[in-house]
């Protein structure tokens, strides 16, 4: 029986405690989260932690969860770290990298197993392309196309994921897709961002920029374009790699995968399965809202397809703390390698439109070397 602490327990830390107490094998025993957490632990009968230090050195605590707000991902993992607990962290795992580098200093030196949440990297169809692209079948990758765009209206109260100092705004936030271009180019040598907020401007909405364009060039004369934002009436959400053979599609909207080829094309499953895809097609195709705004609010239950993924990527961190052991496919996962990388890109696309030029990534990386 694995004892869980979790700290931050809104929409996604109540799904991620809700999952975890399914299991017969797994039990939450102590949350953290000022907001929500005395309505979750009367659900799932846990106790309630003043603080995440609390929660991290709670004997009844052997692993931790922090699936917090953005801003405060760093405080709960070096508790964990502090305490001597393996931690699992939602991302984007910090808003800066420089904060990367001490979150995984203080895990490698308490010796203990951090795990960053990359739910994308657990879409059963998002395996099968990265699969697929391993084995050659599109030819060498030439470029990647990421689009995460739609509209959103104004809503009832201004959430923290809409102030650039909490959340990171679309590109922290919405991190999934630059996660996945560089699983499949490597880290980015040199990027440039341009943008601004056209639309959301005013009181009733925050402070983030609603329209971002991303070019980033990776070793090889490989390049990637993405494109985040909220400013956008017409919402697509895709990810298409282009290579000398072929070409694969990942359609978040119309749930599915696309491999074409010269040989002909087939088509696979997002998510688990048919239903999954369905429930995830049908939300789609029914709002226009941006997913922060859909997916975030703590009074509401996750989707089926959400779920989906929630329960495999907590199975396999469940299956660490059993004494399993990492799989290569996510290795940049349980180092926290991936994730970091991540920010260090984001930062240099953040430098890039803030001083209006091309960024090489070694500008931000150079400043602090992670650990290992």
């Amino acid at each position: 029986m694995i004892k869980y602490g979790i700290v931050g327990a809104g929409y996604f830390g109540a799904e991620i405690g809700r999952v975890l107490q399914e299991r017969n094998d797994a039990t939450v025993t102590t949350l953290y989260d000022p907001e929500n957490a005395a309505r979750v632990a009367a659900e799932l009968g846990a106790a309630v932690a003043g603080s995440a230090a609390e929660v991290a050195a709670s004997a009844q605590v052997d692993a931790v969860v922090v699936a917090s707000p953005n801003w405060a991902h760093q405080d709960g993992v070096l508790a964990a770290a502090h305490a001597g607990k393996p931690v699992f962290c939602e991302k984007p795992i910090a808003l800066s990298y420089t904060d990367c580098v001490a979150m995984l200093r203080a895990a490698e030196e308490a010796g203990v197993l951090f795990m960053a949440g990359h739910v994308m990297n657990f879409m059963a169809g998002v395996r099968e392309a990265k699969r697929l692209i391993a084995s050659g079948e599109i030819g060498d990758v030439l470029v990647v196309r990421a689009v995460r765009n739609g509209w959103e209206d104004v809503q009832e109260s201004v959430s923290w994921k809409k102030k650039r100092s909490l959340s990171g705004g679309h590109l922290y936030h919405h991190i999934h897709e630059l996660d996945f271009v560089q699983s499949v180019l490597g880290p980015a040598t040199s990027v440039f961002m341009t943008g601004g907020n056209v639309a959301h401007s005013g009181p009733q909405f925050g402070d983030e920029d609603d329209m971002l364009f991303l070019s980033l060039q990776f070793d090889g004369s490989k390049f990637a374009t993405l494109e985040y934002g909220s400013a956008f009436r017409w919402p697509e959400h895709y990810v298409l790699i282009q290579g000398t053979e072929g070409a694969l599609r990942i359609d978040l909207q119309v749930a599915g995968v696309e491999l074409r080829t010269v040989a002909g094309s087939q088509r696979f499953l997002l998510h688990r399965s048919e239903e999954e895809d369905a429930d995830r097609t049908a939300i789609y195709r029914g709002s226009s809202t941006d997913g922060a705004v859909q997916y975030g609010n703590p009074d509401r239950r996750p989707p089926l397809w959400l779920r989906g993924i929630i329960e495999e990527e907590m199975s396999y961190f469940h299956g660490l703390m059993r004494g399993g052991r990492p799989e290569a496919e996510f290795a940049g996962l349980t180092d926290g390698s991936a994730a970091a990388a991540s920010i260090a890109t984001a930062d240099a696309l953040t430098r890039s439109l803030r001083e209006g030029r091309r960024v090489d990534v070694s500008e931000i990386t150079g400043a602090a070397a992670l650990p290992g």
